[in-house]
């Protein structure tokens, strides 16, 4: 019996992550790395080192492999294409993919679906920005979301490919801001959005295999702390059942008329007044879905290799009440390992997930899962944790 060969480009954690997930299954992976020290190619051992941009690389990196897929969004869709004219299996695939690279072809696709989301524009200079904001004053038609100056702002301004973690965002505070005028620096296409007054933030993480079997695990909150995601929680709190079902039933909605293979995670605003509007789409293993490594019984990573082979997908329910995550970021303390055996002796059931990375301030380096009964224990435990490895808890 021949195993197949995962093709995976992008060498980051969650490469890292995806490839252990395939290790007790006997899947070969080979990556397509920036650099040979990148977190995935420190453990893989077939690792092509190339620019993913250049499809010429992309091709023979292809060569061998029996599916193609990813830890980022940022292949160029034509490559993909290209790949997919050739006879090799792309998954997600550039039809689908588009929609997690460009929020604009995201937003005008999911407007078509009639899911909910905030209202939004693409617009081509502060004259613009103004416009849509004005237009969204007093409206009175469901949209607002009452976190209005009364003539339209705030309003996010986003880049529609490239941003993440908070990057390639810019909040406009009022038609003097200067703030209006930076993401037209660049020459890319902006999106308008108003600023939605959420009481918190969801993820509902989804999976897809090609001939159409999906699971959804539980809807999760995600704490953002400067843009960056800093804890989850699973299932989270005080979500109303039919809130969690209404969520889940839309991301695998989202999956399945976009024709996602693999995992997909639909990040949500949920409003003061119970609504539940769609942020963001990430066709990849996502931060929001780390927590499933040791609280779910099949992890997101399993299952998306599972999916992009078309094996049948592994049951995503939680093995405990509350399972905590919370993201290890580099600080003013970069040697994490001494700090291991406080933390392990600490918490004998603590499970420390690190990437390979060097440490930065402000960078993600590793993340922590803690699981149990008592969520304040739960939460208590993993933000400790997470703060003394940094450093920025010493006791």
């Amino acid at each position: 019996m021949t195993f197949p060969v995962v093709g995976m480009v992008g060498g980051g954690q969650l490469a890292r992550m995806t490839h252990e997930a395939g290790i007790p299954l006997g899947i070969r992976f080979k990556l397509l790395s920036d650099t040979a020290q990148d977190s995935a190619a420190q453990v893989v051992n077939d690792v092509v080192v190339g620019d993913y941009r250049d499809l010429d690389t992309l091709r023979r990196f292809a060569e061998g492999c029996d599916v193609i897929t990813f830890d980022h969004e940022h292949v160029p869709t034509e490559h993909l294409r290209a790949l997919e004219a050739d006879g090799i299996p792309v998954r997600p695939g550039p039809d689908a993919l588009v929609h997690a690279q460009d929020k604009g072809v995201m937003r005008a696709r999911l407007a078509e679906l009639g899911v909910p989301a905030p209202r939004n524009r693409i617009v081509s200079g502060p004259k613009d920005v103004a416009a849509f904001a004005a237009e969204g004053a007093g409206s009175g038609d469901g949209s607002a979301t009452g976190n209005s100056d009364g003539n339209g702002f705030p309003v996010v301004l986003k880049t529609v490919r490239g941003g993440y973690d908070g990057k390639g965002v810019w909040v406009v505070r009022g038609a003097d801001d200067p703030t209006a005028a930076e993401p037209f620096k660049a020459g890319v296409p902006v999106l308008a959005e108003e600023k939605v007054d959420f009481a918190r933030e969801l993820a509902a993480n989804v999976v897809r295999s090609p001939h159409g079997q999906a699971v959804a695990y539980p809807v999760v909150e995600s704490i953002q702390v400067d843009g960056v995601c800093d804890t989850v929680i699973a299932p989270a709190p005080e979500l109303a059942e039919d809130a969690a079902v209404r969520a889940q039933e839309m991301a695998l909605r989202v999956a399945h008329e976009l024709g996602v293979v693999g995992h997909l995670a639909v990040e949500l605003f949920e409003t003061r007044d119970g609504r539940l509007l769609v942020n963001e789409l990430a066709m990849r293993p996502h931060n929001s879905g780390h927590w499933t490594q040791d609280g779910a019984v099949t992890s997101q990573f399993a299952n998306h290799v599972r999916a992009v082979l078309d094996l049948p997908l592994g049951d995503p329910r939680c093995r405990e009440r509350w399972t905590v995550m919370a993201n290890v970021l580099g600080g003013d303390y970069p040697d994490m390992y001494s700090a291991y055996v406080h933390c392990m002796a600490r918490d004998p059931q603590l499970k420390i997930h690190m990437y390979g990375k060097d440490v930065k301030p402000g960078r993600k380096v590793g993340h922590v899962n803690v699981y149990g009964d008592d969520l304040a224990d739960v939460r208590e435990r993993a933000a400790h944790a997470a703060g003394y490895l940094r450093g920025t808890i010493v006791e």
